[in-house]
């Protein structure tokens, strides 16, 4: 089932979500319908939240839609080594995209969909979606990347247009 994508400034995006303990049914069903979302909205990756479900789950595929879709519980980077700019959007802030820096290569430590612990090594656009997903289960967007007076000045922005769709 295609879920409907929360879009910043919903309350969701802005607060840490909660790790998963038991992979159970209904973990798997989130997974299968946050897979097929992804895909129907073209995006990269995907965090539980900008779905509405507050638990610590992304989805990240960087082949550009061709099958390789990674899925990552309660993910955390243990390492990160240089950095990089890049532009990047996101389905949570449509129509957006901003130069963002980020690490070139980090180590993940995670969960996959059958409960089992994994650790990866992952490099340029891989790293940079892994980042960017675990930034919103922290309550982050790519917006908290932004030099303060852009970020502001953006958010201010986006506020009012979303207080106009209401």
């Amino acid at each position: 089932m295609i879920l409907d994508i929360k879009i910043y400034p919903d309350k969701i995006l802005t607060k840490k979500t909660k790790k998963v303990g038991v992979v159970d049914a209904e973990t798997k069903k989130l997974i299968n319908d946050m897979m097929e979302t992804l895909y129907a909205k073209r995006g990269a990756g995907l965090a539980a939240n900008q779905v509405g479900v507050s638990k610590q789950i992304i989805i990240v595929d960087d082949s550009r839609g061709e099958g390789n879709v990674r899925v990552m519980i309660n993910p955390r980077i243990i390492r990160k080594k240089g950095a990089s700019i890049m532009v990047e959007g996101c389905l949570s802030l449509p129509g957006v995209e901003f130069e963002i820096k980020r690490p070139e290569k980090i180590e993940v430590e995670y969960m996959d969909k059958r409960g089992q612990k994994q650790k990866i090594k992952a490099g340029e656009l891989l790293a940079r979606i892994i980042c960017h997903e675990t930034d919103h289960l922290a309550g982050k967007t790519m917006l908290d990347r932004l030099p303060l007076l852009k970020r502001l000045k953006i958010k201010r922005k986006i506020k009012r247009e979303y207080a106009g769709r209401k």
